[in-house]
């Protein structure tokens, strides 16, 4: 048989693997617009996988009207609270008002001695656009007490930005708020793994048993002129605790806890019970469990994905 030959895995546009910077990752809000006004993101945790009953209900599909079986994330949603807002005028922050915080979050982070109202929203500068800094609640979950806060853009103009800072100071935001079905985008950061060797990190090929110099490493680096290394070159380095994006992801279905419990007898592994609103993804999500997770508004829904339809029925 011939010898196997293939060139090495691993995308080049996933340059430099190193270590994300940051959990919660930043979003060019400019690339997501929606004419409504509201959040275009939020914080959610992931809690697991599980297998979920759904009725297909999808026009044209080969299973209409059976129930089925799909690979289902399920993530907690506590709700949002607003720190502060931001005023920006050509991709600069031109002014930025806090408007408080809990006394739960003012044990955990720094925060401004002069705290403003409501009030100083109303301001003179000519601005673009603006984003609000929100904090998550998570202190009403299982998991920690520190919140997890986060920038998030405003849909609708301008107009309707500052009015919807003006409504929601001070009161909680919850998730179908922001989302009542669809698709999402998800961004997050994946399981850490460390330092991995070649085979693992990039999948190039065993050698032969009987290589000279290790049989879990790549045949050549390089020739001698020139006399350097490339970086397209497999080599051992750090291995997840990436950041990544996953677009098009399907919502099933979102609920509180106190309408639809879908918690266990013995609560979730590794994670316990959820206490507040939830939602069920389809398909899997980046991260451990209790992983800070990022949900967006698509930036490029695909028809595919925007004309299935489900009916949730329950987790199995």
């Amino acid at each position: 048989m011939p010898r196997e030959n293939q060139p090495r895995h691993g995308s080049l546009q996933f340059w430099p693997r190193k270590r994300a910077d940051k959990i919660l990752p930043s979003v060019n809000w400019k690339a997501i617009s929606s004419e409504k006004p509201r959040l275009l993101g939020f914080i959610v945790y992931k809690v697991g996988m599980k297998s979920a009953l759904v009725r297909d209900i999808t026009e044209n599909s080969l299973t209409k009207g059976q129930k089925i079986i799909l690979p289902v994330t399920i993530l907690e949603a506590p709700s949002l609270k607003i720190l502060s807002v931001r005023f920006y005028k050509n991709n600069s922050i031109i002014k930025e008002i806090f408007l408080g915080g809990d006394k739960e979050l003012k044990k955990n982070i720094k925060l401004p001695k002069q705290q403003k109202g409501k009030e100083n929203l109303d301001i003179k500068e000519n601005y673009d656009s603006i984003r609000v800094i929100v904090y998550s609640l998570v202190n009403k979950t299982s998991i920690k007490k520190a919140p997890d806060i986060s920038e998030i853009g405003l849909g609708g103009s301008k107009e309707e930005q500052l009015a919807f800072a003006k409504e929601n100071l001070n009161k909680e935001i919850t998730i179908n708020e922001v989302f009542n079905g669809g698709l999402v985008d998800i961004r997050g950061v994946t399981k850490g793994k460390g330092i991995q060797g070649p085979v693992k990190r990039f999948g190039v090929s065993l050698r032969h048993h009987k290589s000279e110099k290790g049989v879990r490493k790549v045949g050549s680096i390089g020739p001698w002129h020139p006399a350097r290394v490339v970086f397209t070159v497999a080599m051992a380095g750090q291995m997840g605790f990436f950041t990544r994006v996953s677009y098009n992801n399907k919502i099933l279905s979102i609920n509180k806890i106190s309408e639809k419990n879908i918690n266990p007898s013995s609560g979730f592994h590794k994670y316990g019970n959820i206490k507040t609103d939830y939602i069920i993804l389809q398909g899997s999500v980046a991260g451990p469990k209790k992983r800070q997770i990022l949900l967006t508004e698509t930036i490029r829904p695909t028809k595919k994905q925007s004309k299935k339809n489900y009916e949730f029925i329950e987790i199995k």
